[in-house]
């Protein structure tokens, strides 16, 4: 029991952190909500005050109590993390003057952390800013704090083939001490010099100063949220769109990778793996997606290319932007953006989804699979990068793929069971799994948002956004019994 004492002073600890540093991002749209005469600015205050007295004493009463950074700890350290930051991240929301539900509230919190960018809020013309700029920041926050778990946490915990990158990422530096937290300090400088240059590039393209601030959080952390109920297609802007998918791109790729660029540019081949690969399935989406819209649905050839290519690279990063209803596009459509929520961007990115080199692996496996199936004693790798994997990773892969479609064959059913129709159910599901944004149905189509919802669905969505931003295992792994045997 002493050892469950310590690591729960730990955890106590780290989330005090954690609570102190939203508190103080609450000072921005406090300030933006007092610039505009907005009373909710007051709302701000007193929920900054609140959690940043609860954060600093639990980070000052619990300092100094560290135990060894075991997987149990990892594991119970990454689940609390997100559950804690969002319950406090809710009470702006909540108590604003909106006075949606909590469920509402905490549906739209969890969904910016988890940079899935889903809403239930209508209306977001007229808005308050402070509530506005609070979304992004949700958005922004998050897509940072996926990236460093990514980088750092989740190949010690071997979560679904992350262990791959385990040795890749470290080899920034060749000292053992220094190396997490360099590796933590180079990607938050890659983007917090992305998205400082996508805000530059949304202002230049026609944006004004705060639109562009807030979508360039939001595009960064490839989370979808918008200031306008009509996304992007509000601008109705081809220089903003191009903007748009450039950065949307750029933060569906290894942060990593580009910080690699800048120390080791000789080794940035090794993230880069994945990088032709992602492009190669984007231009092959668009393509079609182009093909079906002049042939089947009659656009003029440059506003199907313009509108397949935009919401294409949306839903593969797992953005969740739209300039169009790409839900009335038809059947075969709907089904293309349907694969591409499964198959998301980099490992080590913001994006989400089942990730590129996982498919990689996948295919890469299958092919060995069928060769030796022709010739029993030939020996045929799996093979990733150029270079051989190891079965472990392998089984790690293909268990990870077999948990995510049962989760969203289960997640869904449990939906449809609350009375939402089947499309609107499987794409909502398969959305938050994503962390996507958008769904593909009546409900919660890219044209609408999730209002509609029963509560019961809200809370089961809710759950799966967790569970697809968390990579599935880190959160399982907590119904073991073997898991509390401390």
């Amino acid at each position: 029991m002493s050892n469950l004492g310590t690591t729960l002073r730990f955890l106590l600890h780290v989330n005090g952190l954690l609570l102190t540093v939203l508190a103080i991002a609450m000072a921005a749209p406090m300030l933006v909500d007092l610039g505009a005469g907005n009373p909710d600015w007051k709302v701000f205050a007193g929920c900054a005050l609140m959690i940043l007295c609860l954060g600093g004493m639990l980070a000052l009463a619990w300092r100094g109590h560290q135990p060894p950074l075991d997987l149990r700890t990892g594991y119970l350290l990454t689940v609390s993390a997100w559950l804690v930051v969002s319950i406090a991240g809710s009470l702006p929301l909540y108590i604003s003057s909106l006075h949606p539900a909590y469920v509402d509230a905490y549906f739209e919190t969890i969904s910016g952390l988890t940079t899935t960018g889903s809403t239930i809020i209508s209306g977001l013309d007229n808005l308050p800013p402070g509530l506005l700029l609070w979304r992004s920041l949700l958005n922004w926050i998050g897509g940072i704090g996926i990236v460093v778990m990514a980088i750092v946490l989740l190949p010690f915990l071997r979560t679904g083939g992350m262990q791959l990158f385990l040795s890749e990422s470290s080899d920034i530096s060749g000292k053992p001490v220094p190396r997490v937290t360099q590796m933590a300090a180079l990607t938050v400088a890659v983007y917090v010099g992305l998205s400082a240059a996508c805000a530059l590039c949304y202002g230049l393209a026609g944006m004004n100063t705060f639109d562009a601030i807030n979508h360039a959080m939001a595009t960064l952390a490839t989370g979808g949220f918008s200031t306008k109920d009509a996304s992007i297609g509000y601008f109705n802007s081809i220089p903003i769109e191009i903007v748009s998918m450039v950065f949307m791109v750029a933060g569906a790729l290894p942060l990593i990778w580009y910080a690699r660029l800048m120390t080791q540019p000789s080794l940035a081949r090794t993230e880069g793996s994945q990088i032709p690969a992602l492009l190669v399935v984007l231009a092959i989406a668009i393509g079609v997606l182009t093909v079906w819209n002049v042939y089947e649905n009659h656009m003029p050839p440059f506003a199907a290319l313009r509108f397949s290519a935009f919401n294409a690279t949306s839903i593969l990063t797992d953005t969740g932007f739209a300039n169009s209803d790409f839900s009335s596009w038809g059947g075969f459509a709907v089904g293309v953006f349907f694969m591409l929520f499964l198959i998301g961007g980099c490992a080590g990115s913001t994006s989400g989804a089942i990730k590129i080199f996982r498919w990689q692996i996948l295919f890469s496996g299958l092919r060995a699979q069928l060769n030796t199936t022709i010739s029993p004693n030939r020996v045929m790798p799996v093979r990733y990068g150029g270079r051989a994997v190891g079965e472990d990773l392998v089984a790690s892969v293909r268990n990870f793929f077999f948990l995510y479609m049962m989760t969203l064959a289960v997640m869904s059913l449990l939906v449809m069971a609350t009375g939402v129709d089947f499309l609107s159910s499987t794409s909502a599901v398969a959305q938050a799994m994503a962390n996507a944004g958008p769904g593909l149905g009546a409900v919660g189509g890219p044209a609408g948002n999730f209002a509609a919802m029963p509560t019961v669905a809200k809370w089961l969505l809710s759950l799966t956004m967790v569970l697809g931003r968390l990579e599935l295992t880190t959160v399982y792994v907590l119904a073991l019994n073997s898991f509390w045997e401390f």
